[in-house]
């Protein structure tokens, strides 16, 4: 015979499944929905790459090409410097990635386990700067910069770079996340701060500085403002100023050569991606408890 409570529980079974199998199904249209609105303009970009130019503005729009056609990205080839302008950009991100995961490790141990007087007024300074939007502080810095003779060059756009806020911020918190019994047995055994730091703590942050210096490559990598003001010559473009030029003059470019010449540019930054991605999702799971 079966008691109250096994009969209960066995009717209760069947409906929470079926809760649970609605939360499932509207988590999967949720989903579903936001991918639409995140892929859609990538794969409308892509599609309209592929269309001839008298086929991008036909009513009604057809969202798959036909007929593909690959002349767009063919004359992004014959009208620019492709070449050039990959490497200028290669260049300047892959060095102030390189240079924003450094600073930002050095800076992240220092508020993390370093005590020195003022350490928590220095560190609302640096979040306060997360606040200053880049074009109030553009002039300053295009001044300092023609005042040290760097104007017009690619350590104009790499130099002011370097520091970063948030980098900062997320390796301190990260650092934080890491137990503090490691500094205190490697002073025990006579290390340094510094010896700490280079052999303890900075191999078990490689995860966030993925992080750092993942989204400041694919951040630095579609910037356009700075290059805009700090960079004149056309040996010093970088991809994103170079790819304006496609748009001819006063917009009368062709629109499927110009998003051709898109698709190019997010090849590199989507490839990071793939090969960032594991780190990625490491170092934002990882360091969350001590």
């Amino acid at each position: 015979m079966t008691t109250i409570s096994e009969r209960v529980e066995s009717t209760a079974r069947p409906v929470l499944r079926k809760k649970r199998d609605w939360s499932v199904a509207w988590r999967i249209v949720a989903l579903l929905i936001a991918s639409v609105f995140v892929l859609g303009p990538v794969l409308w970009t892509l599609s309209t790459s592929l269309r001839p130019p008298s086929d991008s503005f036909k009513l009604p729009p057809a969202f798959l090409p036909l007929n593909p056609d690959f002349t767009s990205y063919s004359q992004v080839f014959k009208q620019l410097n492709i070449l050039g302008l990959v490497l200028n950009s290669a260049l300047v991100t892959g060095l102030i990635a390189i240079g924003q995961m450094v600073t930002a490790a050095l800076a992240g141990y220092a508020f993390a386990h370093l005590r020195f007087r003022g350490r928590g007024a220095l560190f609302s300074i640096v979040l306060a700067t997360m606040m200053v939007p880049a074009q109030v502080t553009i002039v300053p810095v295009f001044m300092l910069i023609r005042g040290v003779g760097l104007s017009d060059t690619l350590l104009a756009l790499i130099l002011p770079a370097i520091p970063t806020a948030f980098g900062t911020f997320l390796m301190r918190q990260y650092f934080m996340g890491l137990p503090a019994d490691l500094a205190e047995a490697a002073a025990i055994d006579g290390a340094s701060p510094w010896r700490t730091f280079r052999s303890v703590y900075a191999p078990l942050a490689m995860p966030g500085l993925a992080i750092v210096g993942i989204l400041a490559f694919n951040f630095h990598w579609n910037e356009f403002f700075r290059p805009l003001i700090m960079t004149i010559s056309e040996q010093n473009f970088t991809l994103p100023l170079g790819l304006v030029s496609l748009q001819g003059n006063l917009g009368t470019g062709s629109i499927s050569v110009v998003l051709a010449g898109v698709v190019l540019s997010m090849i590199p930054a989507l490839v990071v991606f793939m090969f960032g991605q594991r780190a990625l999702q490491d170092g934002l799971t990882a360091g969350t408890g001590k």
